[in-house]
């Protein structure tokens, strides 16, 4: 069966829960009226109770259909084989998530997540993507808050200093700019989720910048960070002010530089291309305390009693802040990228580079799935089609994805500096 021919073009598994509910939101609201998709899960009174809410909201759309469906891998396989796009919001995926990706993976069905696991997805790209890449299956991990902005905004700088510059990036410094949110009881447990799943080996080897690259890392990437940044994280940027260590900037670093790895063989990023994420803070002795807060925090993680006393006190897996309560929420990202250029080293050309959203970042999440989903149904010309499938990233969805988030609300800006 071609997937031109499928019953479905977007199945939304998990649509019940937090992150599922916003992406159906986004769908019934502001994808075509014509899109033939349905709502999946294990609870069908809990889905067509869901269904009931979106036709009260907007009447004029056609509901989605229902399907129900348990975590199994046979179950899955059934739903992916009815589908064109799958999206799965059902987590933690280290404990839940690969029965969905094998089944897309062997279907030959598109596939989007929202995990922020980089220890599973080093794990499904081992297992997966030469599956994922025979049956032409697009499979993105990771396209909510963690990664998108971080992978989008990278791929556009970097695309304009081609355009307009004609030259690659060596280093692109990248913020965490300003940021008002709560994070959702799903999001926490993945996070505490991944040292229950995973030992501290493998959680290390995951977390290295170049860990998921398709490509040895350029030369540059074992230049090491000076030992007072090391200690007390913090870096001072012109024109990005006083930077310290990014709570995701791990998990962003290694998307990026699996889509520097995609793209040409890291010849469109650059031969000497390097991802260096931060967040910005007010002043030195602020970027220290955050800096030695997050270390702490990951101290805490590895301990199993305080796992647990954690688990208690915080959001529990599919609840999270109100709508109400998000309202006012807001993500700002900047980044700044040196110019890889052999003109004149002396005096190298800026890109900077600003990503913005004003509301709640879950919404911004079922955004990110939703127009995912739009572009890979819809849309033919994109970096990962050109590639053929296989475990890929945002940035491969390339300028398609970028215009519907556009028109979706989200603020890019990319420009050279004076």
């Amino acid at each position: 069966m071609t997937t031109s021919s499928r019953q479905y073009e977007v199945v939304v598994f998990g649509a019940t829960g937090f992150t599922g509910k916003y992406t159906c939101d986004h769908i019934v609201s502001d994808l075509p009226t014509d899109l033939k998709w349905a709502v999946a899960g294990r609870s069908a009174d809990k889905l067509h109770q869901l269904v009931t809410e979106l036709q009260s909201a907007n009447p004029d759309r056609i509901a989605p259909e229902v399907e129900t469906c348990a975590v199994d891998k046979s179950s899955l396989k059934a739903l992916a084989a009815k589908t064109k796009v799958f999206i799965s919001t059902v987590g933690p995926y280290a404990f839940y998530g690969e029965p969905a990706l094998a089944a897309c993976a062997e279907s030959g069905t598109h596939y989007l997540d929202v995990t922020g696991e980089s220890p599973w997805i080093r794990d499904m790209i081992k297992k997966y993507d030469h599956v994922a890449k025979s049956n032409k299956a697009i499979i993105i991990p990771q396209i909510g808050v963690e990664s998108a902005p971080a992978d989008m905004l990278s791929w556009s700088v970097v695309t304009h200093a081609r355009r307009t510059l004609s030259s690659g990036v060596a280093e692109l410094i990248f913020s965490v700019y300003d940021m008002r949110g709560k994070p959702s009881g799903g999001t926490l447990a993945t996070v505490m989720g991944i040292f229950d799943a995973y030992p501290l080996k493998q959680i290390a080897e995951a977390s290295k910048p170049w860990s998921l690259s398709a490509i040895p890392s350029p030369p540059q990437a074992s230049v090491g960070t000076p030992l007072v940044q090391r200690l007390l994280g913090v870096r001072t940027v012109r024109d990005l002010g006083t930077l310290t260590t990014s709570l995701q900037g791990g998990a962003d670093a290694t998307i990026v530089h699996r889509s520097w790895s995609l793209m040409d063989g890291g010849k469109f990023y650059g031969s000497r291309f390097r991802f260096s994420p931060y967040m910005h803070v007010r002043n030195a002795f602020t970027g220290i305390m955050v800096h030695f807060a997050l270390v702490m925090g990951a101290i805490f993680l590895i301990l199993p009693p305080m796992r647990w006393l954690m688990k208690s006190l915080v959001f529990q897996p599919g609840q999270g802040p109100s709508k109400e309560e998000s309202k006012n929420d807001y993500i700002e990202y900047r980044a700044l990228a040196t110019v890889d250029s052999e003109a004149d080293p002396r005096d190298p050309k800026r890109v900077t580079g600003r990503f913005s959203w004003q509301g709640s970042l879950y919404h911004l999440t079922g955004v990110f799935l939703a127009e995912a989903a739009a572009t890979l149904a819809r849309d033919e010309d994109f970096k990962a089609k050109e590639i053929g499938g296989g475990l890929l990233t945002p940035a491969t969805l390339g300028a398609p994805f970028l215009e519907r988030l556009q028109k979706a609300g989200v603020k890019v800006d990319v420009k050279v500096m004076p």
